[in-house]
């Protein structure tokens, strides 16, 4: 481990046996520390409102609140908190009210402990996860605009950027087959999401696949 600041976490789950065994998982890593364990949208809203984890990992199906609800309310206690969704992307509409609610990515139950760290290691750095179930219902769902182009003002770059983007690759990736700076890929998908109005890179990416703004992966 250097001597980075560990990435701080909240498990919000009211299986409180699943939520443990991500707790125990996750605790395994040098660089993730879990902060806390919520039972319910509540108890979660003010966990990240005290703690201001780095990112917070929720249940679609709270006893007390929705997903896309619980995103909102906690983005608005602590901003700067990443949102992963547990078991929400079989679901095409849990996926787009969540990802407009301001989530980073979508973990099904049955395959988060295997990819848990590396899904909270993302959506801290900025990136989108999505496996590819889910990219496949977007794509699939996403077809029907509802809006005047989103993406008129954006520059060649920034498409070349959004295709890749909606192709998957993260910021390192892509900087890497522009030929650009880490920090200039950063600035195009910051400039992105502005023209986009979009709350993340996951909502762009659904903005663009309803709005035919990127070829869509065969």
């Amino acid at each position: 481990m250097t001597g980075e600041a560990p990435i701080r976490v909240i498990v919000v789950d009211d299986h409180e046996m699943f939520a443990e065994s991500i707790g125990r998982v996750l605790a395994l890593e040098d660089d993730i520390e879990v902060a806390g364990l919520a039972a319910s949208s509540r108890q979660g809203i003010e966990l990240a409102e005290a703690l201001a984890p780095d990112v917070a990992i929720v249940d679609h199906r709270l006893p007390d609140a929705g997903g896309a609800q619980t995103i909102r309310r906690i983005l608005a206690v602590s901003p700067s908190t990443k949102v992963l969704i547990l078991s929400g992307y079989k679901d095409h509409q849990v996926v787009s009210s969540s990802i407009r609610a301001g989530c980073s990515g979508f973990l099904s139950k049955d395959k988060a402990v295997r990819e848990l760290a590396v899904a909270v290691r993302a959506v801290r750095d900025g990136e989108a996860y999505l496996p590819s179930e889910a990219l496949g219902r977007l794509v699939a769902r996403g077809s029907t605009p509802d809006g005047a182009g989103p993406g008129d003002e954006l520059t060649r770059r920034e498409r070349h950027v959004l295709q890749l983007m909606a192709g998957g690759l993260s910021n390192r990736a892509i900087a890497t087959q522009l030929s650009l700076s880490l920090n200039t890929v950063r600035n195009h998908v910051q400039r992105i999401l502005t023209k986009m109005e979009a709350h993340s890179k996951l909502e762009a990416v659904m903005i663009a696949f309803r709005e035919d703004l990127v070829e869509r992966p065969e």
